[in-house]
């Protein structure tokens, strides 16, 4: 058993996984995404302070939210993340579609298996008859 002390509140709870927040603190960062997430369907061009201060809520939760693709914001809002990779501005996750691609592309090479070579055909094993024979005189 993993006890361990919530990160937010310090109360002490089992850690199952994830993160190191019990129950009580779970629900609450819940019931602030629901809020959130509603009030960015209803408010689609509200700037990131606005929805901070409207949903009681810090700019890196929102962000951690829209990496984790839990928020998507439309495609006339001025909020964006930056692509990991490339640093192009997207609208969910961490990669742009073009990155998400190539990514894809080369783990997919990394793992495909080998295509065998040519292998050298069978030689026909000769049966006795077929051996040339010499006449004895």
């Amino acid at each position: 058993m993993d006890v361990r002390n919530c990160r937010r509140c310090g109360r002490m709870f089992n850690y199952l996984g994830g993160p190191p927040i019990c129950k009580v603190c779970k629900d609450i960062a819940e019931e602030r995404f629901q809020v959130t997430k509603e009030y960015i369907r209803n408010h689609p061009k509200a700037p990131v302070q606005e929805i901070t201060h409207e949903c009681d809520v810090s700019a890196n939760q929102i962000k951690q939210w829209v990496r984790e693709e839990r928020l998507e914001f439309s495609k006339d809002s001025p909020i964006g993340v930056e692509c990991e990779n490339c640093g192009a501005t997207i609208r969910t996750g961490r990669f742009c579609k073009d990155c998400k691609e190539h990514m894809s592309d080369s783990l997919a090479k990394a793992v495909a298996k080998p295509e065998p070579a040519m292998a050298p055909k069978p030689k026909m094993k000769r049966k006795e008859h077929d051996a040339m024979h010499f006449a004895r005189k």
